[in-house]
């Protein structure tokens, strides 16, 4: 352990400060060296008949300890400089990709092999990672040897039934540089498209054949179980609708749709029964085991998240097979500090560190906390509930970094779909592989149909469930504090109320802990939620709330209120809204029909008086459907609409009536002005490029100066400063979040609000945001963080 957490420090700190990696790798190999040396020495003398045997045997103890200690700083100093010297012999290539993106928003060409699974993301963009071998900028063409990461809107693909792992692409766009400390040197936003240049081939085509055949297979089932079949037997979750996504994600069950050690130990553990079952020998069995595993990780595709899971599912497998728990913790170690000499990129990758920490969980805590609870349950019963149990209370910490809530119902959820998953994956991988037999497929897709149906209505139904998420702390004060509950809730399973005192005192400690911890946190977490209106200004005009990734913008004058789209999940405006105090909304805006604007439609059907909404596909069409079919009136907006919302005037500024140069989309969207009872000066830009908003800057439609302006497409680097000069802003509002996939606010874009000096407010960073006009006729601000 001591090796895999010194390896995985350095590593953290290499690919951080990848500038000073060369140095730690050089210090670390001396002391290697160095203290090399003194372990053979000392083992030398230990060789050496004593002449005083009495003498020796006092230091040999000591002496043992020593050289043990050494042993280990030893091990863990070679691995922590393999994984430096690697951060720094990569460099030189990345900081030459590095240079030609450190502005962001450049526009590029490049020539790149997919090499991770094309995953759909809340906006309805395409996102993957794949390996540059060449990057051109204008005249300029550079080789390269890097991993990026590509975004792309499904339409400006040319060929998307050819775009899989193993193709090489001709991504066209801008490029800004990657996140510190990611393995992505690049990040390419491909708006001028994706050209497949070469589909894939041998092994990859037919990997990437029986993954479509499995979700045409399963095309037509009834309910949302079929969606789940791919994902459960091969990782594929391209037609899992968003709302059982969202609720695999409440209830704790996201976990079975992700390729993990388990689906490896099903596969393995087959594949090692049928063997046994042929009379192989034990060599050859261990034989056809591994040839199995190198087949179903390139059916998944052998992206890093599958091999983490690969090695993991070895490690868990061993250990079990031994029946040693020390044993299990001593290879996951050795196994985690070679997964980071050979990826020290790892180190940064949260599923990486839950995938670590769900494994050491289970080897250490499932027997002993299946033993205290045999105490209260059934043993059968016991067993059950210990494995998610663990996992859950070892993994909470660290998804708290990503969303600042508990699961209530995770343990049991997982108790009734637990054993459901391992008979889908099974049935869907036989499904998977028998494409070329259509009928067997067929009835094999259809036995899988139903765990996963049984799995998808226990998701369904726990995340409908009255307090389903509890509201926690957030950030890294929020994961200590759940990370001491958990503990302690474990200490005070485990540990009986019987044997030695320091025993009962430690357990009466762990339950006096999780009390005070488990208060606070639900106090703290009431601020935000049911106290959350009495600690929101009761005067404010306009609130932005905070929604992830996303818009959601409330605007209120004389009582009437109006929202300006809502987020990419409904859960987040819900909370926004009932903080707010709001059960009703007078006029909705849907400025376009990307996921992160209209995701969180739920939380408001059936409240909604009024819909103003901009030109609109066939997704854009539903949505507003959806809504007049639950009594609310739907107009289209073009330039020059008005209309007023209690004291306050509202005016559409773009998009143009019969406008064919810009589509439905982002440069379509509905751009707002307004104004008055006691809605300062506001201008609401939607996701406006840079090109439409010079057109806007010239037709003369802006009414500057505007007091509020909400910044275009979540402070994306495409943005025309002359639109935010003409506007003379006094406060900018980005609505972006916390560490998102795509970079925003890209520093370009704050380098210009800077310019026209406005006061930047963020809800990544402020969380709400809520401003008003004061008695004094200045416009307040509160701020959810910071006040």
């Amino acid at each position: 352990m001591p090796v895999a957490g010194a390896c995985w420090a350095v590593s953290a700190v290499a690919i951080l400060a990848p500038s000073a990696a060369p140095w730690i790798a050089l210090s670390l190999w001396a002391v290697v060296l160095g203290l090399t040396t003194a372990v053979v020495s000392l083992s030398a003398h230990d060789d050496v008949p004593s002449r005083r045997s009495r003498l020796r045997a006092r230091w040999r103890m000591p002496r043992a300890a020593v050289h043990r200690v050494l042993v280990i700083v030893v091990l863990a100093g070679a691995a922590s400089a393999a994984a430096a010297s690697h951060v720094a012999l990569a460099q030189p290539a990345r900081t030459a990709v590095e240079d030609l993106a450190l502005t962001g928003g450049r526009a590029v060409d490049v020539r790149a092999d997919v090499v991770g699974k094309i995953e759909r993301r809340a906006d309805g963009s395409l996102a993957f990672d794949a390996w540059a071998s060449r990057v051109t900028i204008g005249d300029e063409s550079h080789g390269a040897d890097v991993e990026i990461a590509v975004r792309v809107s499904p339409d400006d693909v040319d060929s998307p039934w050819q775009l899989d792992v193993g193709s090489t692409i001709d991504a066209h766009g801008t490029a800004g540089p990657g996140r510190p400390g990611e393995r992505a040197v690049l990040e390419v936003l491909a708006s001028r498209g994706v050209e497949v240049v070469k589909p894939p081939g041998g092994a990859a085509a037919v990997a990437g054949g029986l993954r479509r055949g499995l979700v045409a297979a399963v095309h037509g089932l009834p309910g949302a179980g079929a969606g789940l079949v791919p994902g459960l037997a091969v990782g594929d979750t391209s037609i899992v609708s968003p709302s059982l996504d969202a609720a695999m994600k409440e209830s704790s069950l996201s976990h079975l749709t992700a390729v993990s050690g388990a689906n490896c130990a099903l596969v393995v553990g087959i594949a090692f029964a049928l063997a046994a079952a042929l009379g192989a020998s034990r060599r050859l069995r261990v034989a056809c085991g591994v040839a199995v595993l190198a087949g179903f990780v390139l059916l998944v595709t052998p992206e890093p998240s599958v091999l983490r899971a690969e090695a993991m599912a070895a490690i868990a497998m061993l250990a079990v097979l031994l029946g040693r728990s020390g044993a299990g913790m001593a290879l996951l170690s050795v196994a985690v500090a070679l997964l980071l000499v050979l990826d020290p990129w790892l180190a940064s990758s949260l599923g990486f560190a839950l995938s670590v920490v769900a494994t050491g969980s289970l080897l250490l805590w499932a027997r002993p906390l299946a033993t205290g609870l045999a105490r209260a349950v059934p043993r059968p019963l016991a067993l059950a509930l210990a494995v998610p149990l663990a996992a859950q209370l070892a993994c909470g910490p660290l998804l708290i970094l990503i969303e600042p809530t508990v699961p209530v119902y995770g343990v049991l959820a997982n108790l009734l779909a637990g054993p459901a998953a391992p008979a889908a994956t099974v049935l869907g991988l036989a499904a998977c592989l028998s494409a070329p037999l259509p009928w067997l497929q067929s009835g094999l897709a259809v036995l899988a149909w139903l765990p996963a149906s049984w799995i998808a209505a226990t998701a369904s139904t726990a995340s409908a469930l009255p307090g389903d998420a509890l509201p926690w702390l957030e950030g890294i004060p929020g994961a200590v504090a759940l990370a001491g509950v958990g503990l302690s809730i474990g200490l005070a399973i485990a540990l009986d109320r019987g044997g030695s005192r320091a025993r009962r005192v430690a357990r009466v400690t762990a339950i006096v802990v999780v009390a005070v911890l488990t208060g606070g946190g639900i106090g703290a977490s009431a601020l935000t939620t049911i106290a959350g209106r009495w600690t929101l200004p009761g005067d404010w005009a306009v609130l932005a709330c905070d929604v992830g990734q996303g818009d959601a913008v409330l605007l209120r004058s004389e009582g009437a209120v109006a929202l300006v789209v809502t987020g990419p999940d409904p859960e987040p405006l819900a909370a926004c809204l009932s903080r707010a105090g709001l059960d009703r909304i007078d006029l909705l805006v849907l400025t376009h029909y990307d996921l992160d604007h209209i995701g969180g439609l739920d939380a408001v059907r059936g409240r909604v008086g009024s819909v103003l909404h901009g030109p609109g596909d066939a997704t854009g069409q539903a949505a507003i459907a959806s809504l007049t079919a639950r009594g609310a009136r739907a107009t289209e907006a073009s330039a020059g609409l008005s209309g007023s919302l209690g004291g306050a005037r509202w005016r559409v500024l773009w998009p143009k009536t019969g406008s064919r140069a810009f589509p439905p989309g982002n440069d379509a969207s509905v751009v707002l002005d307004v104004r008055g009872g006691g809605i300062p000066p506001t201008f609401l830009l939607g996701d406006l490029s840079a090109s439409p908003q010079r057109l806007l800057t010239a037709s003369g439609a802006l009414d500057p100066p505007y007091v509020i302006v909400k910044t275009a497409h979540h402070g994306s680097a495409d943005q025309d400063a002359g639109l935010y000069a003409s506007a003379q802003p006094s406060i900018a509002l980005v609505t972006v979040g916390a560490d998102n996939d795509y970079g925003h606010p890209r520093d370009a874009a704050l380098a210009m609000l800077v310019d026209v000096d406005a006061k930047i407010l963020r809800t990544d960073r402020d969380g709400a945001i809520a401003l008003w006009i004061s008695e004094t006729g200045s416009v307040s601000i509160w701020r959810d963080r910071g006040g």
